[in-house]
């Protein structure tokens, strides 16, 4: 019998969307929007009130005791940020404020407001007391922004608890993170989901490409989704924190396929800025991932793991 439930929900910055088959999918659906509002409460830095935005307010003036969950993620993205000469770094929070690109607010500041921001955005200048689960930012100003972790780490939390109590299916889809498990919609005998690629120059919904996949994470980082433009120059969300401006990429987007949505938004925004070949070349080197890339010219390429399960849209 078919329990197949869904909701959709407005949070953490956009569309989020949850399918549940099971005999209580109406409670389980419930239960997942309350963590998802236990999340955002915790990782936002977009709201004043949330966990994050206690550790970013005392910034240059005392350690913050977190939540040990809050700790869990800024060490891992401070790792990261520091593993990845800062491709992916969490304390670009004051660029990302100071461009506020994706927000009504935006614009496209001077030079030496970028300069005087460059400053603040040393991962190392995040310290961590693992034994007392504090946070301290050495100077003021500087923030954290985990927007490039977030969705991925809600995504496997959401995942996770569906499969512990039971579900025949499931998916969250958080805009640009897809995260499924069991067997396709309408397919009993099939567990391969058919996911579509984004056409970059197109609207949401018109796909490059389709790829097929079996209880895996999707994620796609593209200069296409928040974007605005001044003096016919393009300027899209995706910031580069070496130099305060937006990344003069070789790609369009790129996806990547993993088991862990975590890993998958670590990996789409250590691999974006790179060229194409760099790109899939570092990911065949990679365990557990594999790699979609649509270049400037509406190019597809791909690792080899994903040879015969992609299917190209002319």
């Amino acid at each position: 019998m078919d329990f197949e439930q869904r909701h959709s929900i407005n949070l953490m910055g956009t569309t989020i969307d949850l399918m549940v088959d099971h005999p209580n999918s109406n409670s389980l659906l419930l239960a997942a929007v309350q963590r998802l509002f236990q999340l955002e409460a915790r990782f936002s830095a977009n709201d004043l009130s949330s966990e994050l935005m206690a550790v970013n307010q005392m910034a240059g003036l005392k350690a913050v005791r977190v939540h040990p969950e809050l700790f869990h993620l800024i060490q891992i993205g401070k790792k990261e940020s520091i593993a990845s000469e800062r491709k992916l770094n969490i304390a670009i929070g004051p660029l990302v404020n100071l461009w506020r690109i994706g927000f009504a607010d935006y614009r496209k500041p001077s030079q030496q407001e970028i300069d005087d921001r460059l400053t603040l955005v040393d991962p190392n200048d995040i310290h961590l007391d693992e034994i007392e689960k504090t946070v301290y930012l050495a100077k003021p100003g500087m923030s954290i922004d985990l927007g490039a972790l977030a969705k991925g780490y809600a995504a496997d939390q959401i995942i996770a608890y569906f499969k512990d109590q039971g579900v025949t299916r499931a998916s969250i889809n958080l805009g640009g993170n897809l995260r499924f498990y069991g067997h396709r919609p309408n397919h009993t005998e099939s567990t391969q989901w058919r996911i579509g690629i984004q056409d970059p120059d197109q609207t949401r919904g018109y796909h490059k490409a389709i790829v097929d996949l079996s209880n895996r994470s999707v994620v796609t980082s593209g200069d296409y989704v928040r974007v605005f433009e001044q003096d016919g120059h393009l300027y899209h969300h995706i910031l580069d924190s070496t130099n305060g401006k937006p990344f003069q990429a070789d790609v369009r987007s790129v996806t990547v396929v993993s088991e862990s949505s975590l890993d998958g938004e670590i990996w789409t925004t250590r691999l974006f800025p790179l060229s194409k070949e760099a790109i899939i070349n570092q990911a065949e080197q990679i365990d557990q991932i594999e790699v979609l890339v649509v270049d400037q010219q509406g190019q597809i390429t791909y690792t080899s793991g994903l040879e015969s399960k992609v299917e190209l849209i002319c």
